[in-house]
């Protein structure tokens, strides 16, 4: 795997079980669950990754946990995490603060076909958390607007408070480079926007058939996008989902993301719809 950013031929760790130390120069609450980390490698080393790879971050006693980067390779001086506090590890994480390191492991997984996405219409449906993996794509995307045809970006949160990214969401709501539509589940009083399930917003504008499709978000919502898109007539072969499965070891040797003869952190997290349409456990 090459580099697209340093044209550089190997890794900066070679050995797959051996985490490498980052710093954090930014960290704050995203939102009352998550936290936004902004790292750099401690080495000042180039960052080297592909949008949709994640890595396995960790502390000493703690364990560790799989987090999709949440930023664009083309920002090749740091990096975005974003950790959901759900238990032992990412509650540890979260006590980290600007100046302290983390132990990161990777980068691992296939991530987005992007020589598939290049000179291609896109859709990018993401849902809550879902748009943290997503992002890495929407911000390459974003630097390589010239590469790339008609852009739409659907966002879905439960509510407002929930929203992840505001700023970017502000740029993008004005932006002329990304056709951005965004719904909430339950509304509030501050809010004027769209109020419904993510596929509400598929009718806000047209979809040509040809489009390339990402999906990520909570597994409920990957079933009712697809109906959308089979009643589009794009082929299942044009859609990418971004699994949320567990991931343990990132290598393929524990067997906690296993579904029937695919493994998510090496086959995946990206998955092309049509080889795994037939895996009932992978929604």
């Amino acid at each position: 795997m090459a580099c697209e950013n340093c044209n550089c031929s190997n890794m900066y760790n070679e050995n797959i079980f051996m985490p490498k130390e980052a710093v954090i120069v930014r960290a704050e609450m995203a939102t009352a669950t998550e936290k936004h980390f902004t790292l750099k490698w401690a080495d000042d080393s180039p960052n080297y990754f592909e949008p949709g790879q994640f890595v396995e971050a960790s502390l000493f006693g703690y364990g560790e946990i799989p987090i999709g980067f949440a930023s664009s390779p083309t920002r090749t001086k740091t990096f975005d995490l974003i950790i959901r506090v759900v238990g032992r590890v990412s509650g540890a994480l979260h006590k980290l603060d600007k100046g302290d390191t983390m132990l990161l492991r990777g980068p691992l997984g296939k991530g987005f076909p992007m020589d598939k996405l290049r000179g291609q219409n896109i859709l990018v449906v993401a849902g809550g958390i879902g748009l943290c993996p997503t992002r890495s794509l929407i911000q390459y995307i974003m630097d390589r607007r010239e590469e790339f045809k008609q852009f739409n970006l659907f966002y879905g949160a439960r509510s407002a408070d929930e929203q992840l990214f505001l700023d970017d969401l502000a740029n993008w709501r004005k932006s002329d480079d990304v056709n951005y539509h965004e719904t909430v589940d339950r509304t509030s009083e501050n809010w004027r926007g769209n109020v419904g399930v993510i596929t509400t917003l598929f009718q806000k504008t047209p979809i040509s058939q040809d489009t390339r499709v990402i999906i990520c978000g909570p597994p409920i919502m990957y079933k009712f996008v697809l109906i959308e898109l089979d009643k589009l007539g794009i082929p299942h072969e044009n859609v990418y989902v971004d699994l949320e499965r567990r991931m343990k070891c990132g290598i393929g040797k524990c067997g906690h993301c296993q579904i029937n003869d695919k493994y998510v952190c090496t086959d995946g997290p990206v998955f092309q719809y049509s080889q795994i349409e037939k895996l009932e456990e992978a929604f």
